[in-house]
C-alpha cells in the first residue's frame, strides 16, 4: 500500500491557503485564486468535502488601504483586515459561482472555540454546509481578536477546523514545494514524514513575507495537531498549477505527514481540550500523582497535588504539571481554585468534612483529562476511534 494513501482516501479535506501564496506584497493574484478555486470545485464535483482556511484579508485590505506593510498595531490591522476580508470573500464567491457551487464565510476566534457550547456551534454550522453543498471559507475574524487571543496565524486555525469536522487530511499550501532538510534547491523535500522528531524540527525556519505571520514551525504545529486529530497533513506548493489535485490524489507531492499508527485518533473532545481550550491554572502534582496519570490512567486526587496557580471556576480547564515543572496532562477540573487548595495533600474522605460538600473524590477524572508527553506535548490517550465525538 502506497504511503500516501492516506491522502488519496481522504473524503473530508481542510485547505489552508497562506498570503504568500494568494498575493504578492499585498497585491492579489486572480490567477492563483482562479486556479485554487478550480481544483477545490473537482474535489467537491467528486464527492469530496472541502473547507478553505484563508489567510490574505490583512493583506488585502494593507493594499487596498495604500499601506507597504499590514499593519503596525492592532487596530490598524484590524482595520485592515475589515477592509480586505470583504474583498477577499467576494473573490471567492465570484470564483465557486462559475463552477456552480456557492461558498459561506466563517470567522472564528480562539477565545470563542474555547467555549466548549460555541466550539460545537461553530461545528454544526460547518457540517451543515458541508450537507448543502457549500464550501466553507473560514479565516480568523481579525478584526476581533487582539494578540492574546487570537490563533497567532492561519496554520494553528486550520488545524483546529480540521478538529470541528472530523477531516482525513489537511493541505497546507505555501510558496515552498514542502519541508526541506537542508537547503531548499540544493536538496529535495521530505517525501513522507511518520514522525516529527528533533531532525524535521531542525530543518524547520520562518515565514519570509512581511504579510504572513507563520512559517513552516507554525506547519509542524498545525500537522502535530493534525495528527492527534486522526488525519495525514500535507506540505505544498500553491503557486504550481494543480498540487493540490495531486496531493488528494495520493501521487508524489509535497511533504505528507501520516500517523505512524493509522487509524488511531484522539477523540474531539480531548483534542478540543488539549489544543483549543485555554487553561485557567495549574495544578502542581506531586512524583506519585505524576506516574498515577502517566502509567496507569489514573484520575486525579486531591492527595497528589501539592500546590495551586490562578483562578478557575468547577468545569474550567486546567494545566497539571509535574514535580519538574513540564506540563504533563490537562483537565477539566471538579472544583474551583479556592476549594481545591483547601483540600489539596488531603485524603478523599476528608473533602466533606473541609468544604462543606463533595462533587466526588477526583479534582480530574480520567474522563475528562489528557495526558501530554513531557517531551513533545504529543497525546498520550489516543484510544478512541470516533473523532467525532462530542
Amino acid at each position: 500500500m502506497s504511503r500516501r494513501s492516506a491522502a488519496a482516501k481522504a473524503r473530508r479535506i481542510v485547505v489552508k491557503v497562506g498570503s504568500s501564496v494568494l498575493t504578492r506584497n499585498g497585491a492579489v493574484r486572480p490567477a492563483v485564486f482562479r486556479e485554487l478555486i478550480r481544483q477545490v470545485s473537482t474535489l467537491v464535483e467528486s464527492g469530496r468535502k472541502v473547507a478553505v482556511v484563508s489567510s490574505g484579508a490583512i493583506a488585502v485590505g494593507a493594499h487596498r488601504l495604500g499601506w507597504s506593510h499590514p499593519g503596525r498595531s492592532i487596530p490598524e490591522k484590524q482595520a485592515a483586515a475589515a477592509v480586505g476580508q470583504i474583498g477577499l470573500v467576494e473573490r471567492y464567491r465570484r470564483g465557486f459561482v462559475n463552477h456552480g457551487i456557492q461558498v459561506g464565510q466563517v470567522l472564528l476566534t480562539r477565545a470563542g472555540l474555547q467555549d466548549r457550547e460555541r466550539f460545537l456551534n461553530a461545528r454544526h454550522t460547518l457540517l451543515e454546509l458541508w450537507r448543502r453543498g457549500v464550501v466553507p471559507v473560514v479565516n480568523e475574524n481579525d478584526t476581533v481578536s487582539t494578540e492574546e487571543i487570537r490563533f497567532g496565524d492561519n496554520d494553528n486555525l486550520s488545524a483546529t477546523v480540521v478538529n470541528l469536522v472530523g477531516a482525513d487530511l489537511l493541505v497546507l499550501l505555501t510558496d515552498v514545494d514542502g519541508l526541506y532538510p537542508g537547503e531548499p534547491g540544493r536538496d529535495a523535500p521530505y517525501g513522507v514524514v511518520e514522525r516529527i522528531d528533533a531532525t524535521v524540527d531542525a530543518a524547520a525556519g520562518g515565514s519570509d513575507s512581511a504579510f504572513g505571520r507563520g512559517g513552516m514551525t507554525t506547519k509542524l504545529e498545525a500537522a502535530r495537531t493534525a495528527i492527534r486529530s486522526g488525519a495525514a497533513c500535507a506540505i505544498a506548493n500553491g503557486g504550481r498549477k494543480g498540487t493540490l489535485l495531486r496531493v488528494a490524489a495520493g501521487e508524489d507531492e509535497g511533504t505528507l505527514f501520516v500517523s505512524p499508527e493509522a487509524g488511531r485518533r484522539m477523540s474531539s473532545r480531548k483534542h478540543w481540550l488539549a489544543y483549543t481550550a485555554h487553561p485557567l491554572g495549574v495544578l502542581e502534582v506531586d512524583a506519585g500523582a505524576a506516574r498515577a496519570l502517566r502509567e496507569r490512567g489514573r484520575s486525579l486526587l486531591p492527595a497528589g497535588i501539592t500546590a495551586v496557580r490562578g483562578e478557575f471556576g468547577i468545569g474550567d480547564p486546567v494545566t497539571c504539571s509535574g514535580p519538574d515543572g513540564h506540563e504533563i496532562a490537562r483537565g477539566l477540573v471538579a472544583y474551583a481554585s479556592g476549594d481545591v487548595a483547601r483540600i489539596c495533600g488531603l485524603a478523599t474522605p476528608q473533602i466533606a468534612r473541609v468544604l462543606g460538600y463533595s462533587n466526588g473524590s477526583e479534582v480530574i477524572h480520567r474522563d475528562d483529562l489528557v495526558l501530554l508527553d513531557a517531551a513533545e506535548g504529543t497525546d498520550r490517550a489516543v484510544t478512541e476511534s470516533d473523532g467525532m465525538t462530542t
